[in-house]
């Protein structure tokens, strides 16, 4: 192998997304004023995908999209999906939770929309969640001031183990509610769970928070019926007592 096949190596390992032939051969020129061919930056290019081919390596090099990338071989998927959705659970608070599911469930949905359901400030959260690739900026909502409006990810649908978002579970309570209605913080309550098939989200309405209202409510009933009580037999003539 000599110096250029190297330092082409060099460039398809370094590049995030698939290195074009063309491009290549600019960034070479760039680098050393030397035009080279691209017949000849396809030879070796073709001689590195040949030379990781071997059982020897545990990533290969693949051409996509009109390009060339390093890749690890498909043997060592499982192993690696595990290894990075472990350290991503691990990582994600609670809060990073509640408010992916709320964006999950609504979009598309601006962060003033999330800040209203959760009833706290979501500028940290919603940064941390765009750099793990779990939510992605889907467009600007027609009200003033065009706010961004967020979605969910390819990668959100792989961590969690869904093909698409009709797989999330179904929540009747809160598809039934308005964003504009719901307002208090609390009303969402989220939880990661660990099944067979993978990690599951699961998102609903805080059924203790329900209880506190009904027992609120049972506890103002009673009260009331002893203050009816009370004033019946006040208006109890004395003759007949």
């Amino acid at each position: 192998m000599n110096d250029l096949q190297k330092l082409i190596e060099a460039l398809i390992f370094s590049a995030e997304q698939p290195i074009s032939i063309s491009e290549l051969q600019t960034v070479l020129f760039t680098y050393s004023g030397e035009e080279i061919s691209l017949e000849a930056i396809q030879e070796y290019a073709d001689a590195i995908v040949l030379k990781y081919e071997g059982d020897d390596f545990i990533f290969e090099v693949v051409k996509s999209g009109g390009g060339y990338q390093f890749l690890t071989k498909p043997t060592y998927h499982k192993p690696i999906s595990t290894l990075l959705q472990h350290r991503s659970r691990r990582k994600l608070s609670t809060a990073a939770l509640e408010c992916l599911s709320i964006i999950a469930y609504s979009q598309p949905i601006t962060k003033t929309e999330v800040e209203q359901i959760r009833g706290v400030n979501c500028d940290h959260t919603i940064q941390k969640l765009l750099e793990r690739d779990l939510i992605k900026i889907t467009g600007r909502a027609d009200t003033p001031g065009k706010p961004l409006q967020y979605g969910s990810t390819q990668y959100f649908m792989d961590y969690f183990g869904i093909n698409n978002l009709d797989e999330l579970p179904k929540l009747k309570e809160f598809e039934a509610k308005d964003i504009s209605s719901i307002g208090d913080p609390g009303d969402i309550m989220v939880s990661v769970e660990e099944t067979e098939a993978g990690t599951t989200i699961i998102a609903n309405y805080d059924e203790r928070r329900e209880d506190a209202q009904n027992e609120n409510y049972e506890t103002n009933q009673e009260i009331s019926s002893e203050d009816n009580d009370s004033e019946e037999q006040k208006e109890i003539p004395e003759g007949n007592s």
